[in-house]
């Protein structure tokens, strides 16, 4: 058992060797890396690393105005810890503080777990596949899933077995039956991937006594499962569903969030949390990649948390989702009045999509990519998001940007090209 902050923890029983591929296996840390923690310990000389001097940089202090009216300023040590190298994991204040955020939000069992600051959670996810999917192996997924986590695993040429999603998320059932009739002759697979919480395109939110019935299937099977939440706080309607993190009481769960849903997408800081033997691994190609995610993110982040304390961060939240809850409404209000016995959809419970079948048309693709492009309204054919590239008459669309009267418009124009098919 280990102590860390205050949270008592055990290592993970589970054997973490045979999951990774060989190309994961093959990475070492850093040298260099390897001593940048040590650097600000008390009494410390370097001519180690080469950091370049803080003196030649040109930046005295930045301000940052909020919308409330606040100023946030970075100076000092803060500014200079953010311009210069910082550890893999990120920036320890902000590692801190993110860590204490997610005990409190998740209560997961007690594990030894880790967690590092990553350019998105997209950053985190690309290097999880890679530590632990090759060619020849099978990955667990949703049918429909998102179309940036398919172009990714296309060029890693894996075999991607899709499981069935209904209203309320992955089917556990399709899943079960999946594995329990897995030819024997067959690699049988060791990671499922899961967009748990507005399913990007779906906008389907799994309820926690499914997300209960998939992880007692991955314990029968020996799966990882890869939680990629980056909408679980965009929940528009009841509260939030408890995560697959907060029941791992084996360690096979790798949780991806971000930031860029709530704060701004262009900061790019997301965060990777899991069993410590999967986060120090994924550290390693970090490592040799791109070193750490950007410090001056990283700074604005810690900065806006430490301002706004828990209060202030749950405040945001609400705001955050009576906008989005209220772009949702009137988004489905315009389909209402211009699509009804045109097309049918879900009522999405979180995130920023709405999933659209199309009445009457076979293939989507062609109809959004020519058509409703050369009649101004952009929408995404569902055939991107579909493991096995199927004809497919669904299509995607984002509530999240359009205006009002933009969105009766959009959907106006849709109508009126689907009375014309």
């Amino acid at each position: 058992m280990i102590a860390r902050r205050g949270f008592l923890r055990s290592f993970s029983a589970m054997s973490y060797e045979s999951y990774f591929t060989a190309k994961s296996l093959r990475r070492q840390p850093s040298a260099i890396r390897s001593l940048q923690p040590m650097v600000s310990l008390p009494g410390m000389i370097s001519l180690g690393g080469g950091m370049p001097n803080p003196s030649t940089f040109p930046f005295e202090s930045m301000a940052v105005k909020l919308k409330s009216g606040e100023t946030m300023e970075l100076a000092g040590a803060a500014l200079e810890g953010a311009l210069q190298y910082s550890p893999t994991p990120g920036i320890p204040a902000l590692v801190q503080t993110l860590t204490s955020m997610m005990e409190t939000e998740h209560a997961p069992p007690a594990l030894a777990r880790s967690l590092s600051v990553t350019t998105g959670s997209q950053d985190a996810l690309y290097k999880a596949f890679e530590m632990l999917l090759s060619e020849d192996d099978a990955l667990l997924i949703e049918k429909p899933t998102y179309s940036g986590t398919l172009a990714h695993l296309n060029a890693v040429n894996c075999e991607l077995v899709c499981i069935d999603t209904d209203g309320e998320g992955l089917v556990p059932a399709h899943l079960g039956a999946t594995l329990d009739e897995w030819p024997a002759h067959k690699k049988k697979p060791k990671v499922l991937y899961t967009i748990p919480t507005g399913g990007n395109p779906t906008g389907v939110s799994m309820s926690y006594a499914r997300k209960q019935e998939v992880y007692a299937i991955a314990q029968k099977h020996g799966l990882i499962i890869l939680e990629d939440d980056p909408y679980y706080y965009l929940k528009l309607d009841g509260p939030r569903v408890k995560s697959f993190l907060s029941m791992d009481v084996d360690g096979r769960v790798l949780r991806f969030d971000s930031f860029s849903k709530i704060l701004s997408s262009g900061l790019r800081v997301g965060t990777v949390m899991g069993p410590t033997p999967l986060v120090e691994r994924l550290n390693l190609h970090t490592q040799s990649a791109n070193l750490h995610s950007s410090g001056l993110s990283q700074a604005v982040v810690l900065a806006l948390l430490q301002k706004w304390g828990e209060a202030g961060w749950n405040s945001h939240l609400d705001m955050v989702c009576d906008f989005y809850r209220g772009q949702r409404d009137v988004f489905l209000r315009a389909l209402d009045k211009h699509l009804t016995g045109l097309a049918s959809w879900n009522v999405p419970d979180s995130g920023m999509f709405v999933w659209i079948k199309l009445h009457g048309v076979e293939d989507s693709k062609a109809l959004i990519e020519q058509k409703a492009v050369a009649a101004k309204v952009l929408l995404v054919p569902g055939q991107v998001f579909l493991p096995d590239n199927q004809v497919t008459s669904y299509v995607r669309a984002a509530y999240s940007t359009a205006s009002p009267e933009e969105m009766d418009l959009a959907v106006s124009r849709l109508a009126a090209l689907l009375k014309e098919t």
